[in-house]
């Protein structure tokens, strides 16, 4: 049992370590938001903005958990039940 507990643990440190990147199609498919639109929200801080893959090239992509986080606060802000402050 001491193994498995070693195991999970180590998975949960190894996620944070190496956080997966997703590219703009899933993005898209995951908020339903059009590119410019998402680009406003990130030039005003509503939205995490995307981290360069390459240094001088025009590859892209944002941290998976980050924009499920955002998405969760957005449905959360939704809820009447559950009321976030401001």
């Amino acid at each position: 049992m001491a193994t498995s507990i070693r195991l999970k643990q180590s998975s949960n440190t190894n996620t944070s370590i190496n956080p997966r990147i997703i590219r703009w199609p899933k993005v898209h498919d995951k908020i339903g938001l059009c590119r410019s639109h998402v680009h406003q929200l990130i030039t005003k801080g509503l939205f995490p903005a995307q981290i360069k893959l390459t240094p001088n090239g025009r590859a892209s992509g944002w941290i998976e958990s980050e924009v499920d986080a955002w998405l969760a606060q957005r449905i959360a802000a939704s809820r009447p039940n559950n009321p976030v402050a401001a």
